[in-house]
């Protein structure tokens, strides 16, 4: 969540419990329409919505807002960020949203859609790569060599067979994690230097190169990833943290 969306939800007394507030109106004296002129609870779009959102929290960009089933509440989309509000944006809600008719938690299955991530896409040429059986299936995972989930994470991997593991060594959690991601990708062999770190505690010898380590930073940070092990299937789905084995197995064969 950015730090300018924080803000605003900290002046909005939203960042402690789900809870719907009446949002402050920014638009008046500044020559903008009144709600009521440009959208009415039965009347509004979600380009009106916009426009009154952003009227009202200058500086906050609105990527896209969405009707939901939910009659006259719309999805508000700031950056990966999913808020909520009424048809003329006096109010704004931040939580879950479910359906408790069929038991779904709609706000969930939204940012699991928009985390989502075209695997083809993903430049592979910055990851370690590290290949079992006959490699078909594949995962793209953002780790940091000090991370201990992602440790667990190579424990749970080393019972799973026919796979190829992409590791993009994002090291976020210390100076020496910066310093190990160098040393693994300027290794002779990256793929076994890696993994006796990860799963022996073999600490890599010392190397010198030119590392792509700013490039996958950028990349993760575009992602939105917050944390290690995040893992990207072959689908584009995503989960953060070591799943267990049932569960990797499982997302391992939804994939088409």
């Amino acid at each position: 969540m950015s730090l300018r969306l924080k803000t605003m939800l900290a002046a909005l007394a939203l960042a402690v419990s789900p809870v719907m507030v009446q949002a402050q109106d920014a638009s008046q004296g500044i020559g903008a329409a009144k709600p009521e002129q440009l959208a009415t609870q039965d009347a509004a779009t979600p380009d009106s919505v916009r426009q009154l959102f952003e009227s009202r929290f200058p500086g906050i960009q609105v990527k896209e807002v969405r009707r939901t089933p939910f009659p006259s509440l719309f999805e508000v989309q700031i950056g990966r960020d999913l808020l909520y509000t009424n048809a003329t944006a006096d109010f704004v809600l931040q939580g879950a949203l479910i359906d408790a008719k069929n038991r779904r938690d709609l706000t969930a299955e939204r940012m699991e859609e928009l985390s989502k991530v075209a695997f083809e896409t993903l430049p592979l040429e910055l990851a370690v790569q590290q290949v079992k059986g006959d490699g078909s299936r594949k995962i793209a995972v953002f780790e940091d060599p000090n991370c201990g989930y992602c440790k667990r994470l190579h424990q749970t991997l080393t019972q799973v067979d026919n796979i190829t593991v992409y590791t993009f060594l994002f090291p976020i959690l210390s100076p020496d994690s910066t310093e190990k991601a160098r040393n693994i990708w300027c290794a002779q062999d990256q793929a076994a230097t890696w993994r006796a770190w990860m799963l022996d505690g073999t600490v890599p010898p010392e190397a010198v190169c030119d590392t792509p380590v700013e490039k996958v930073l950028a990349l993760g940070r575009g992602m939105m990833v917050q944390g290690t092990p995040a893992i990207i299937f072959a689908d584009g789905t995503r989960a953060n943290g070591a799943l267990p084995l049932d569960a990797l197995n499982q997302r391992l064969a939804a994939v088409k």
